[in-house]
This record gives structure tokens, C-alpha cells and sequence, in this order.
């Protein structure tokens, strides 16, 4: 029975001493985080100190001055933040502090600055922090040192940040430059009454298969053109897929009540669907883009004829 008591004593004084141990630390950041809200601009001189001696300064992007209003907002809102106790840059308290580093990335990349450059910058606040917490806690070693450890890795966490803003926003960038090449490499010409040409330039896969039978369906119903000539000159190599492609956009075309005539049929683009068994026998083509308007003139019954001008000279 003794035994029993006196494992649950120590069971309980074992809970305490934990209980103890989280408050303490609770406290701790509690303490450190209201003295480094207090000795901010010691932090925001020191930081910018920093950042002016660096040689990564790229003052030919930025002002001292701009530097210095970034820096001062970045600061007083991670003091903010940090005044919650929390330590996440994941947590609701640090939400204001993203957005801040979101931005900031967003603009130093319209500027010019790398995303190296600008995780540096945020690096660049260690060694501030450090400078102040060693003076606050140099008689306390442990508890320096495990500030300092939560400091690195809020850093960290943040740098990061900058790094995944700038690769989403580059992302953006380019798929929507994508997006854009697309539609201006696929341009629908409307060349005469009732007959439409669209040149294709690049390789066509599934995405662009798309937006070209979007352009050419809804140029065939404004225009109510009956001809529509797909232009492959540009189209460096046919393979099963992009044949494939082709077919799908002269079955919609149909549908669409217009027939459909594909140029710039090359000596090497024929052998290469040849070997490959494609059947296009059922499609009209033609080597040029001059040799499938004069098909689509004489598929409306359209005739043109030369002139010659007579100069009467006096």
C-alpha cells in the first residue's frame, strides 16, 4: 500500500514540475518578447546597420529611406506578433506578419531583387536579436540560448515565406504569359468573305488543341464563314498526337456546317504521317497557304483575276 502511495506522489510531483516547467517558459517569452517590444529601435538600428554594411545592398532598387520604412513596419508587427506568445508563423497572431512578408516579396521582385536577396533580408534580423537578447541574458545562458533557438527558427520559417511567395508569384506570372502567348500565337484571319485562316505556330497539345477550336468556332459563327484554313507551316513536327488534334479541330469545324482545308503540308511532315498511317484522306490539304486559298475561291465559286493597269502617256 505504501508502495502505491508513494508512486502516486511521485506521479503528481513529476505533473507539477511539468506543469512548473511550461509555465516558466510561458513566462519567459512573455518576459523577452515585452523587452524586445521595448528596446525596438535598439533592434531597427542595429538591423539597419546591418543591412547598410552588407554587400548585397542593392541600393541601384531601393532608398535608404524606403529601406528603413520596410524594415521599421516588417519589425513593429513581428514585435506585435510575437507579444501573443506564440512562436508560429502558422498561428493567427502571425497572420499580419505573412502578409507583410507576401507583399514585401511581391514587390522586391517587380523591383529586381532575387529571392536569395530578399531572404536575406529577413536573415539579416538574426543577428539583431542576438545582439539584444546576449545583453539581456548574458547571466543566463540556458534561457539565452533556447531564445535564441525559438528567434532562428521564426527567422527561418519566415524567409521561407519570401521564397514560396516569389515561386507562386512566378508561377502566376507565367502561366498567365502562357495563357496570353497562346492566344496571340493562335490568331483567327478572317482573309476573304466567307473564309477564315488561322496559322498555327508550335506544337499543339491538349490545352492549346482547345483554346484554337474555341477562337476558330466562334469566328465561324460571327463571320458565318463556310471555309476555314488551318495553316500548320509553323507546326515544326507531326506526331500521332498533334494529327489527332488536327482531326478533332476539322470535326468540330464540321459540325460547325464549314469545311475545313489544312496548308503547309511539307515533303517531311507528309513522310512522317505516311509512316505513321495516319488517314487525312478525308481532309483537304495543300503544301502553301496561297494553294488552299485558290481550293477554298474555287470551293465558293469565287474567281480572281489579274489586271493590268494601262498609263496613258502623254
Amino acid at each position: 500500500m505504501s508502495f502505491i502511495i508513494l508512486t502516486f506522489i511521485f506521479s503528481l510531483a513529476f505533473r507539477c514540475h511539468c506543469v512548473i516547467q511550461v509555465i516558466l517558459i510561458i513566462s519567459m517569452k512573455s518576459q523577452t518578447a515585452s523587452f524586445l517590444k521595448k528596446n525596438k529601435k535598439l533592434l531597427l538600428e542595429a538591423w539597419m546597420k546591418s543591412q547598410l554594411t552588407e554587400s548585397t545592398l542593392r541600393d541601384d532598387l531601393i532608398t535608404n529611406e524606403e529601406l528603413g520604412s520596410q524594415s521599421e513596419e516588417l519589425l513593429k508587427t513581428l514585435l506585435q506578433a510575437l507579444s501573443s506568445g506564440e512562436l508560429n508563423t502558422e498561428s493567427a497572431a502571425f497572420q499580419p506578419v505573412i502578409d507583410i512578408l507576401s507583399d514585401l516579396s511581391i514587390t522586391r521582385a517587380r523591383q529586381g531583387f532575387s529571392p536569395r536577396e530578399t531572404s536575406l533580408y529577413v536573415m539579416g534580423l538574426k543577428q539583431a536579436f542576438y545582439q539584444i537578447l546576449e545583453k539581456e541574458l548574458i547571466n543566463d545562458p540556458i534561457t539565452l540560448y533556447h531564445e535564441s533557438v525559438e528567434i532562428n527558427n521564426l527567422l527561418d520559417s519566415m524567409s521561407i515565406v519570401t521564397m514560396e511567395t516569389f515561386i507562386k508569384g512566378r508561377e502566376e506570372v507565367i502561366l498567365r504569359q502562357t495563357d496570353e502567348i497562346s492566344e496571340i500565337s493562335t490568331p483567327v484571319i478572317r482573309v476573304w468573305e466567307g473564309i477564315l485562316a488561322l496559322p498555327i505556330i508550335g506544337t499543339l497539345d491538349s490545352a492549346r488543341t482547345q483554346v484554337v477550336m474555341e477562337n476558330l468556332l466562334q469566328q465561324i459563327v460571327e463571320t458565318g464563314s463556310r471555309i476555314a484554313i488551318l495553316d500548320i507551316s509553323g507546326v515544326p513536327t507531326v506526331d500521332s498526337l498533334v494529327a489527332q488534334h488536327l482531326i478533332k479541330t476539322v470535326s468540330a469545324t464540321r459540325l460547325m456546317g464549314a469545311e475545313c482545308i489544312i496548308s503547309g503540308i511539307r515533303a517531311e511532315i507528309a513522310q512522317t504521317i505516311v509512316h505513321l498511317g495516319i488517314d487525312l484522306s478525308n481532309i483537304s490539304t495543300k503544301a502553301s497557304l496561297a494553294s488552299a486559298l485558290k481550293l477554298a475561291y474555287s470551293m465558293l465559286g469565287i474567281e480572281v483575276r489579274r489586271t493590268l493597269d494601262k498609263k496613258t502617256i502623254f
